[in-house]
């Protein structure tokens, strides 16, 4: 069968055309039931949406923007897998850019926003991709913006005297149990491979590492800081300048599961066990941390909840939709495996 428009899916499913608009285009406003029986038929009949027609219409494009500085990074795939799905459901599409964490490249992105190719924005950087003029002008309309992961301040970056709503998690906090395990472990000399000194979830993380040093009454050798970047390449090089320490750590935390595999290729190939020789823990629970040998003690973050969220949010502004609560902390989870477990 041809494709057909959204009469003739009304006409096959026996609904009226505002219901099955409703099920396509605000699914929040229909029963589960009602928006798959709706989306089963579109695919099956070759419903497409006539997205110049709609655009004229309502003036959305139906495309919203996230810039994510590394698209392959396992963390931030499953961000954005759940964000993809999220946007489908209620019928946009997601244009992804790669920043690498240069702010040309955000700024390049915020003006396709600006340029009205995308309805919305959500920003996995400590600032929104916008320069100074654009944010401080109030001439310049600001497009509904969403921030994620990355969040320098509780009341969240403002724009015009307005906090832009985010989604993260207590990255100070969760930083501070996982280390508190290692030092109720017996660990008092805890090496920590950071995310870089100008990020903002990395800068929290060693709060609550030096939290918890604190709170154990345990003086920290800056010595056992490393500036890393999340990477497996970073937790690698710098876990070879760790093994060279006259005074070696006897554990290391590394700011994310990444750079812990990279510490951990390090750790293996000098011939050390883990974790009788020296502890090893991660961050961000990602899919490889239970499945290496041994399995990766670590924080969990919601990764689903936080792409998901982060759409909806951003949705709402773009439908004109209050939000409730426009400032989310998720909650994590430590877990521990055998990385770790080892009692000294």
């Amino acid at each position: 069968m041809p494709d057909i428009g959204i009469k003739e899916l009304a006409q096959q499913l026996g609904i009226s055309t505002a219901s099955v608009s409703r099920a396509l285009n605000k699914p929040e406003r229909v029963s589960s039931a009602m928006r798959e029986r709706v989306r089963q038929a579109a695919k099956e009949y070759g419903y497409r949406t006539n997205m110049i027609g709609s655009s004229l219409r309502t003036s959305r494009t139906k495309n919203i923007m996230a810039i994510i500085p590394d698209l392959s990074d396992t963390f931030n795939s499953g961000v954005i897998s759940s964000m993809e799905a999220t946007a489908a459901e209620a019928g946009y599409s997601v244009l992804f850019g790669d920043s690498q964490g240069l702010r040309e490249r955000e700024l390049r992105y915020g003006d396709l926003v600006q340029q009205k190719q995308a309805d919305g924005v959500i920003f996995f950087g400590p600032k929104p991709p916008f320069d100074e003029h654009i944010l401080t002008s109030e001439n310049r309309s600001m497009p509904p913006m969403v921030n994620s992961c990355e969040v320098t301040d509780p009341k969240g970056f403002m724009v015009r005297g307005n906090p832009v709503p985010y989604v993260t998690v207590d990255n100070t906090r969760a930083a501070d149990e996982l280390v508190s395990h290692l030092i109720e472990n017996g660990h008092k000399k805890i090496a920590v491979i950071t995310g870089g000194k100008n990020t903002p979830s990395a800068c929290q993380r060693l709060d609550g590492y030096r939290n918890a040093h604190n709170r154990a009454r345990l003086a920290i050798s800056e010595q056992h800081i490393f500036e890393g970047d999340y990477t497996i390449d970073s937790g690698e090089a710098l876990t070879e300048k760790i093994l060279k320490l006259e005074d070696r750590p006897t554990a290391i935390f590394c700011m994310s599961d990444e750079s812990a595999l990279g510490s951990m290729h390090t750790l293996h190939k000098h011939q050390l066990k883990i974790p009788d020789d020296i502890a090893l823990a991660g961050f961000d629970d990602i899919r490889f941390a239970n499945y290496v040998t041994p399995a990766l003690t670590t924080v969990s973050q919601p990764v689903f909840d936080i792409g998901r969220i982060c759409t909806e949010m951003l949705i709402a502004q773009i439908e004109g939709r209050p939000i409730e609560n426009n400032q989310i902390i998720l909650p994590h989870k430590l877990i521990l495996r055998e990385s770790t477990n080892r009692v000294l």
